[in-house]
């Protein structure tokens, strides 16, 4: 069994801790090579939440969907994305929640364990595609898992959150930063889970009677419910300290990385108040970064010396992020109520629901604005040409609802990858000084060099399912 090198503190295994009393006592978890070799659930369960907020910070899909831009080491914005390896992912916190899972401590602690590690592989799979699923996390049993393919992951992850919703008993959920030991938080949060990753088919599967708007349905429409209001939001306060928030350890301390020009003039066309708090300054040079934004995007995709130029002669350039949001307590949003509704106004417009389309859009919009401390906008911003929606199913409709969530889904990199890779918007040019063969932008993570050596039949199956040239061009099964 793998060995959980920790020390934690006693009081972390009482029930009905609250988050900042969890994150109290996760600080006196050192790295301890001899300490107990007996996994302590609620002290996996604490570890595996803090370390979340780093799958909803994602940077290199933040190049690729032009979220970010590169200051100083512009690579990955080139696409020089070299191989990547996911197996620290899958013996680190995949392995830990599988352990909770493999105790059966309590019911509700397995279900909480299972519906993480569903949000965790389908991070994932949106970025390798085919990848271990089924034969993942068992041991001898399975030394070198199958690929399974997409389809059946996303199928797997959909039936795996209805499982885990079924699991609730009653008992405690210990360790939980994110709800604080509430089942029924959870089983929204699932059953959204579920909603966005039915509609993330919608390419494969588009029309109403088929399983990708079944399975939206079904979860739309079960007893627990959805995330409807920010307060259910899945996401995750960080206490700082030793414990700081991602978007403090990645935006606040560097220098290398702000908010494209991309998004900058996008949010500009929309006279968009969310920029207020999506682009603050930078403070290199004495300005103020706690309340200030800035609209002066870094360049997209050019070459070092370009960017470099550029951030010398405009000091006020925009950090990703008012300084304020990033501190070392700030909040990372996971999965926000605003993201749910936008994604029912994308199926109410395919014609999956009976939703109001207006009114889902709208409140989806609303719900982002409150999110991040805004007010909401006036009616002349829903009412502007590339905001307002037509009946459902016009064709300017797809458009900008997949804006707006592209919108609101800042600063999760992945998510607004996703959302370009599936819908074409917003329409994006790829970067003017790209590194890769085909200079433009990867639609997938490569395999890293470790699988073809330690599961090298099961890698080079999934490469051949791909076909024609496996490469960061070709595009993932759902797209």
């Amino acid at each position: 069994m793998k060995k959980v090198r920790i020390y934690i503190l006693a009081s972390l295994m009482t029930a009905g801790l609250s988050s900042c009393d969890l994150f109290s006592d996760f600080g006196d978890i050192n790295d301890n090579p001899a300490a107990t070799t007996t996994p302590i659930p609620a002290a996996l369960m604490t570890n595996v939440q803090a370390g979340l907020g780093g799958y909803a910070y994602m940077i290199t899909p933040g190049y690729f969907c032009q979220y970010f831009a590169e200051s100083q080491y512009s690579s990955a914005s080139l696409y020089a994305t070299p191989q990547s390896d996911f197996t620290g992912t899958y013996s680190g916190s995949l392995y830990d929640l599988q352990n909770i899972i493999n105790m059966d401590d309590s019911k509700s602690m397995s279900a909480v364990a299972t519906i993480l590690q569903q949000y965790i592989f389908w991070t994932i799979t949106d970025r390798w595609g085919d990848v271990p699923y089924s034969e993942a996390l068992q041991g001898a049993s399975y030394a070198r898992p199958k690929y399974d393919t997409q389809e059946e992951i996303y199928k797997g992850m959909i039936a795996k959150l209805k499982e885990a919703n079924a699991m609730f008993d009653g008992s405690l959920i210990r360790g939980d930063l994110i709800y604080n030991g509430d089942a029924a938080k959870w089983k929204k949060a699932a059953n959204t889970m579920r909603m966005l990753m039915a509609l993330q088919l919608s390419n494969r599967y588009p029309n109403s009677g088929d399983y990708a708007a079944t399975e939206f349905n079904a979860a739309l429409n079960d007893p627990a419910g959805i995330i409807t209001t920010n307060a259910d939001n899945f996401q995750l306060t960080y206490p700082g300290g030793n414990f700081p928030s991602p978007y403090w350890t990645i935006y606040n301390g560097r220098r290398d990385v702000g908010e494209s020009d991309t998004m900058t003039e996008l949010m500009k066309s929309l006279g968009d108040g969310r920029q207020e708090a999506y682009g603050g300054v930078t403070d290199e040079y004495g300005i103020p970064n706690t309340s200030v934004s800035s609209n002066v995007g870094l360049p997209y995709g050019v070459a070092r010396a370009t960017a470099e130029a550029f951030t010398s002669s405009n000091p006020g350039w925009a950090r990703v992020l008012r300084g304020d949001l990033r501190q070392s307590n700030s909040t990372v949003f996971i999965i926000t109520a605003s993201q749910a509704f936008l994604a029912r106004a994308e199926a109410a417009n395919l014609g999956w629901t009976n939703d109001n389309l207006n009114t889902v859009y709208r409140t989806g919009i609303q719900l982002n604005f409150e999110q991040w401390g805004l007010n909401t906008p006036a009616n002349a911003y829903f009412n502007q040409a590339t905001v307002v929606l037509a009946e459902a199913g016009a064709a300017a409709n797809k458009k900008n609802i997949a804006i707006q969530r592209y919108i609101a889904s800042y600063p999760d990199g992945l998510q607004g990858w996703n959302i370009w890779r599936k819908t074409g918007f917003p329409q994006l040019t790829p970067a003017k000084d790209a590194t890769n063969a085909s200079k433009q932008i990867p639609h997938r993570y490569l395999y890293g060099a470790g699988e073809y050596t330690s599961n090298k039949e099961s890698v080079e199956a999934a490469v051949a399912r791909v076909g024609g040239s496996y490469d960061q061009d070709a595009k993932v099964w759902w797209e």
